[in-house]
C-alpha cells in the first residue's frame, strides 16, 4: 500500500491550507451572524458566492473528480480533511460539498451526453446545486431494497409518485434538479427493482413539504421531506437502464463515504486543536487544564485515535484506485462505521474541555457534534455496516476451513 500524496496533491494541500487561514476561517463568523439576521433560514449568504469566486481563482475547483482534477482518491482524500475543519462552508467554496459531488458523479458515469449538457455542467461550473431524494419515510430505508417510491414508464415519460425524506439540499435555493430513486419494475429481484430519474425541482407536483432541523440546527441548505406527487418527465431523463438504480447508488457512495470520512477527520483535528488551546490556557484548582491527568489522558487518546481511522481512511481511498468500489466494499463500510465514532468521541472530549463554551454557539465544537452524530445515521447506520465487514470476515474464515480437494490417485 502506497499513501504517498502526488506532488501535485502536496501543492494543492499548500494552497487549500492557506485558503483557509486567509479566507474560510474568517468568514465563519461573518456566515454566522448574517444567517442569524435572515427570517429565511435558506437565504445564501454573499459570502458564499465570494469564497467560490476566490478558490476558483486559486485553482481550488472540482478537485474530487478524478477526470477533472486528476487526482487520485489518495490524493484527494488530505483535501477533503483540510476542507472538512469547516464543514459548512469550505466544501461548497471549493465546490466539493455533498450531496452535489455524488450527484456529479453519477452524471459523469451514467448521464447521458444531453444530460450533461444541462445538469453536469452547470454542477460543475457552481452555477446551480442539486439534491438526492433516496431515503423514505415510511420504510426502513437503510434496507434500500424497501423503498417504495414508483417510477412507471407512460409512453415517452416517466411519472414518480411517492415520499422522501432527508433529502439534503433540497431547500437551497439554488437547487435546481434531483437525483430520484424509485422501483420501475416490482416483479424484478431486489437488486434490479428501482432507477435513478433526474427531476427538475420546478417540475409540477414537486412538493417540499418541510426541512428538518438536525438537533436543533437548520442546515442553509435543509434536508427536506419532499412528496413526488405524479410528477412527469420525459424518458431521457432516467440515468442509465432501467433497474439500474441500485448499481448506480452503491457506486455512488463508494467515494463519498471517504470524502464524508475526511471531513469527518478534519472535524476531530480541529477539536482536538481547541481542546488542547483550552486546556492550555484554562486554570482551575490551582493549575492548568493541560496539567490534569485526566485531560491529558483525553489528548493523547484523540491523537492516536484520530491517526489509527486516517490510515483506515487512506487504505480504502488506496483500494478505491487500484481494485475499484467493488473490491473496496468491505473497508468502505468499516470506515463509515468507525470515523464518525471516532470523530464523535472527540468532539465529546473538546467539550468537556471547555464546559458550558463547549455546547455553545462560541465555538464550532456543538454543530460539529450535531453532524458527526448525524453521519452514524446518514449513509446506512453503523449497525448495517458492521454487519457487512462481519459477512465477509464469516466467509474469509469459512474459506480458510474448508478441506483441500483430494488428489486422484494414479495407477503405477
Amino acid at each position: 500500500m502506497d499513501f504517498t500524496s502526488s506532488s501535485r496533491s502536496l501543492e494543492l494541500q499548500e494552497r487549500l491550507t492557506a485558503f483557509m487561514n486567509e479566507c474560510v476561517y474568517p468568514a465563519e463568523p461573518v456566515y454566522a451572524r448574517r444567517r442569524a439576521t435572515y427570517t429565511d433560514p435558506h437565504r445564501v449568504p454573499t459570502i458564499v458566492e465570494e469564497l467560490k469566486v476566490e478558490a476558483r481563482s486559486r485553482g481550488l475547483w472540482n478537485l474530487f473528480l478524478p477526470d477533472v482534477s486528476g487526482l487520485t482518491n489518495v490524493d484527494y482524500a488530505p483535501l477533503a480533511e483540510i476542507t472538512g475543519r469547516s464543514p459548512a462552508l469550505a466544501p461548497e467554496a471549493t465546490n466539493c460539498s455533498a450531496p452535489d459531488t455524488g450527484n456529479m458523479e453519477i452524471l459523469h458515469l451514467f448521464g447521458t451526453e444531453e444530460q450533461k449538457r444541462e445538469w453536469l455542467d452547470p454542477l460543475l461550473d457552481g452555477q446551480i446545486r442539486s439534491c438526492f431524494a433516496m431515503t423514505e419515510p415510511a420504510v426502513a430505508s437503510s434496507d434500500a431494497t424497501n423503498i417504495a417510491t414508483t417510477i412507471r414508464r407512460d409512453g415517452d415519460d416517466y411519472v414518480i409518485t411517492g415520499r422522501k425524506w432527508w433529502t439534503s439540499g433540497a431547500a437551497d435555493p439554488r437547487c435546481a434538479v434531483a437525483i430520484v430513486m424509485g422501483v420501475t419494475d416490482d416483479g424484478a429481484g431486489p437488486h434490479n427493482r428501482h432507477s435513478m430519474i433526474l427531476v427538475p425541482m420546478d417540475t409540477p407536483g414537486v412538493i417540499l413539504e418541510r426541512s428538518l432541523p438536525v438537533f436543533g440546527y437548520q442546515d442553509q441548505a435543509g434536508h427536506c421531506e419532499v412528496t413526488f406527487d405524479h410528477v412527469r418527465v420525459p424518458a431521457r431523463n432516467l440515468l442509465g437502464v432501467e433497474g439500474g438504480g441500485f448499481a448506480i447508488a452503491q457506486g455512488r457512495l463508494g467515494p463519498g463515504r471517504v470524502h464524508h470520512c475526511m471531513r469527518a477527520i478534519g472535524m476531530a483535528e480541529r477539536a482536538l486543536e481547541l481542546m488542547c488551546d483550552r486546556a492550555t490556557s484554562r486554570t482551575a484548582f490551582g493549575g492548568s487544564l493541560a496539567d490534569k491527568g485526566v485531560v491529558r489522558r483525553w489528548i493523547a487518546e484523540s491523537r492516536v485515535e484520530i491517526d489509527q481511522a486516517r490510515l483506515m481512511v487512506l487504505k480504502t481511498a488506496w483500494l478505491l484506485d487500484t481494485v475499484g468500489a467493488r473490491g473496496a466494499r468491505v473497508e468502505v463500510s468499516a470506515i463509515k462505521a468507525l470515523v464518525p465514532k471516532m470523530a464523535l468521541g472527540v468532539i465529546d472530549r473538546a467539550i468537556q474541555v471547555h464546559g458550558g463554551a463547549g455546547v455553545s454557539a462560541d465555538t464550532p465544537l456543538a454543530e460539529m457534534w450535531a453532524a458527526c452524530r448525524t453521519l452514524r445515521i446518514a449513509d446506512g447506520p453503523d449497525e448495517v455496516h458492521f454487519e457487512s465487514v462481519a459477512r465477509q470476515v464469516l466467509r474469509n474464515r469459512a474459506a480458510s476451513q474448508a478441506p483441500a480437494p483430494k488428489r486422484l490417485a494414479h495407477a503405477g
